[in-house]
């Protein structure tokens, strides 16, 4: 009998970069353009314009929701929200037993108790109709269970969430435990709705791909944020915070540069995987740290100018511009939000992304599988 030997695999380049691995009609990122969309629309135009509610809408439900809509929208959001009283205590007790000055790990593990709490079942197993419950109901929870992790690694009790606040208005309350102003919810919201979604980022492609096995809906929000957590995806806000910690005056930001530069050291909050020059989430998050004002937003802008021409003299055919994390430590920090808590907080946004994401490749119900090249030694 003839063997007939396999197909040559095609090998895809380091990353998957440029590999298109899945339709999608939640968003696309535009790099080259320096544009990214949320279904039909310009996202930055939703983050100026619209609420994270409205955004949450639009990638779970297909549209905007209209003035009939919205309250009960933000009703049944804020009953899921609400719903985590219920299992306060319990919740409480496992966050206690967590690591409590990870937050991010304490959410990876209330988020899977949570789960188990409300009897999540398998994608696999569950309509449409339940599936998007789920979604909704693991979402919503996600402030709270970030707040009260922060609440009992500070030796306090969580705060329960507030019907009447809102969606960030109640994340910051139960962060700060004051009732947010306006300019730091509209300042706030903004930076959530330029996060909620990004292509196939590596928590987002993580979550599909557990969601193709099938697996519950917390298993998969538990997988995106176990990605979240390495320092190349999520830790970048709070590293580009300290990055102008150190830099301390804007005369020290180039001779900050060239010596990064010179380490063969990244520099922190500039340049992006996808963008080959201006990162739009940027261009409106320095206009929100302008709006809200201080010392530290304006020394990023001044230190942006600076950093940005050595870069441009060190690599003139590869321009690096600020990324979305330079401004996005500098608006939460004005808002309130502990640095050991800006991934958490970009989670809060991301989940939404997440489990859009999540039922659509569920409704697909093919499992990702792809081949690897060996490499190893000749086999005896």
């Amino acid at each position: 009998m003839t063997q007939t030997a396999d197909p040559a695999p095609l090998i895809a380049p380091p990353g998957l970069a440029g590999v298109v691995v899945a339709d999608t009609a939640l968003g696309d990122v535009r790099g080259a353009e320096g544009f990214f969309h949320y279904r039909q629309y310009d996202a930055t135009g939703l983050a100026r314009d619209h609420s994270v509610e409205d955004v949450w809408h639009l990638l779970l439900r297909g549209d905007l929701p209209d003035p009939e809509t919205v309250r009960a929208w933000r009703g049944e959001i804020a009953e899921h929200l609400l719903a985590t009283d219920r299992y306060a205590e319990q919740l409480t007790a496992v966050l206690r037993a967590a690591p409590t000055r990870a937050p991010l790990s304490s959410l990876r593990t209330a988020i899977s108790a949570y789960g188990v709490l409300t009897g999540d079942e398998p994608l696999w197993d569950l309509d449409d109709a339940a599936r998007e419950q789920a979604a909704l109901r693991t979402a919503a929870a996600v402030p709270w269970l970030v707040a009260a992790a922060y609440a009992v690694g500070r030796g306090e009790q969580p705060r329960p969430a507030r019907a009447e606040l809102g969606y960030v208005g109640n994340y910051l309350w139960m962060v700060t435990g004051g009732t947010p102003d306006e300019r730091a919810v509209r300042a706030l919201s903004r930076y959530l709705c330029l996060t909620v979604d990004h292509g196939f980022n590596a928590s987002t492609f993580t979550a599909r791909v557990v969601a193709s096995t099938g697996a519950d809906l917390t298993a998969c929000v538990v997988a995106a944020i176990g990605a979240l957590s390495g320092p190349l995806h999520g830790g970048a806000p709070s590293r580009a915070l300290d990055a102008l910690d150190q830099i301390g005056t804007v005369e020290n930001a180039a001779p900050w540069a060239r010596a990064r530069l010179a380490a063969g050291q990244r520099v922190m909050g500039f340049g992006h995987a996808v963008y080959r020059g201006l990162d739009p989430r940027s261009e409106l998050l320095r206009e929100t740290a302008t709006e809200l004002g201080g010392d530290t937003a304006e020394l990023a802008v001044r230190v942006e100018k600076e950093v940005v021409r050595v870069l441009d003299e060190a690599k003139p055919d590869r321009p690096l511009r600020a990324n979305v994390e330079y401004y996005a430590g500098v608006v939460m920090q004005e808002c309130g939000i502990p640095r050991e808590l800006f991934t958490p907080t970009f989670a809060c946004s991301r989940v939404i992304g997440w489990t859009a994401h999540i039922l659509e490749q569920a409704r697909g119900r093919k499992i990702f599988r792809p081949s690897s090249r060996y490499v190893g030694p000749p086999v005896q």
